[in-house]
């Protein structure tokens, strides 16, 4: 009964190193197993899918992985997507659940669905109950996060679903770029409990897509609004220091457990580490900043502004590590992107980088180490959002560091 359809397929097909200590590591890669599974917990659909795509995978090597896949039905069969994730951790059994069910995430099923999150609104954000609301899935990484647009007709909430524990810091962070020169969402309303804040839909055009689409903007504002976000006292009472240490960490062991048997990799991780070790252990907070900034953050408005829509790690930071990573992320674009004509990435990478250099008068080799280790950072993406060559593009996203250390 639950055996595999044969027109059912994984997307992209992938395949990683065990982990010793997670014995269903390697399953969540096997299509007959993941099937299986999903038929066990949730029943066998009374349609078979066209395919199962693998939309992200998190792995803590030693500890935990979790997959998120989306279930894919034939274009004619009118049948939405379903979303669904299977976790194994060290020492207990494999779980799977299907979105918006989210034992990690507390609100994520009531904010998922119309009639309650309509009830959702009604206690958190206004005085009158709303006649309807309609529900649209953003993002979602299971056992993290997610992201929902709540539309009332015309006027739209992004209501960011997280761990509960993740909502007084979310808040502080938005106090604080409210006090620089970007425009920002406004908060609309949060239920702490359930790990769930609204904000305001901002009306803009996405900086990246205009950067690929050769609409470079003017470096100006973006410097200027990171100016006045930086001159703002460094001693905020419930704001988080940006952990740079244990994101680099935490990438470093999963390319060492990934890359194993790519001696190229490992060469690259090795040349790597030997400069950006040293680095990150005598890496300190200076300012508050923003610490996660880049072109996908990021709206430009009708009048010119810039909106930071995604600031959730604003805190105690480092001025030169806010343009290292934009420029990381700019120059990961313009190498390893979807080729498109026209693309501005590498143009404003270097028109970009110019221009803090010019304005701040930084040392270009400690601005070169705060973008070779978020590219660093950056590589992470070859694992978390696999296809079929991620060990190529791994070695290739790590020789992109090295040459920026030069």
């Amino acid at each position: 009964m639950n055996s595999l359809p044969e027109i059912v397929s994984l997307y992209p097909e992938v395949d990683f190193p065990e982990d010793p200590s997670l014995d269903d590591l390697l399953n969540l890669f096997d299509p007959e197993w993941i099937w299986r599974a999903y038929c066990r917990q949730l029943g066998k659909p009374v349609t078979d899918p066209r395919r199962i795509r693998i939309r992200h995978f998190s792995h803590s090597p030693g500890r935990a992985a979790v997959v998120s896949y989306e279930m894919e039905w034939q274009a004619d069969e009118y049948i939405p997507s379903q979303h669904f994730s299977i976790r194994v951790e060290r020492g207990k059994p494999v779980e799977l659940f299907q979105y918006p069910e989210d034992r990690y995430l507390p609100g994520l099923n009531e904010a998922a669905h119309p009639g309650t999150a309509l009830e959702l609104m009604y206690r958190y954000m206004f005085n009158i109950r709303p006649r309807r609301v309609g529900v649209e899935l953003i993002r979602y990484r299971p056992s993290s996060r997610a992201v929902l647009r709540h539309s009332l007709g015309r006027v739209r909430f992004y209501a960011r679903v997280m761990r509960p524990n993740a909502v007084a810091p979310l808040l502080k962070a938005q106090e604080l770029i409210g006090h620089s020169g970007f425009a920002a969402p406004r908060l609309a309303g949060y239920w702490a409990d359930g790990g769930v804040v609204w904000f305001s839909e901002i009306p803009g055009k996405n900086l990246r897509k205009n950067i690929r689409r050769g609409k470079m903007p003017d470096p100006s504002p973006l410097l200027d609004g990171l100016q006045t976000l930086w001159s703002a006292s460094p001693k905020q009472p419930g704001s988080r220091p940006f952990n740079l240490s244990g994101a680099y960490e935490r990438a470093k062991r999963s390319f060492r457990h990934n890359a194993r048997d790519s001696s190229a990799a490992l060469r690259n991780l090795d040349d790597a580490a030997k400069s950006l070790d040293p680095f990150v252990r005598s890496w300190r907070p200076v300012c508050i900043a923003h610490n996660d900034f880049y072109d996908d953050q990021m709206l430009v408005l009708r009048d010119g502004r810039i909106a930071l829509v995604d600031f959730e790690e604003a805190g105690p930071g480092d001025p030169m590590l806010d343009v290292g990573n934009f420029l990381a992320h700019l120059r990961w674009a313009s190498c390893f992107g979807r080729k498109r004509s026209g693309d501005g990435s590498g143009a404003y990478y270097q028109q970009f980088r110019n221009a803090a250099l010019d304005r701040f008068r930084w040392s270009e080799k400690k601005l070169a180490f705060r973008e070779a280790v978020c590219l660093f950072r950056i590589c992470t993406n070859t694992i978390r959002r696999p296809q079929r060559d991620w060990r190529s593009g791994l070695e290739a996203g790590l020789s992109l560091v090295n040459e920026t250390l030069g």
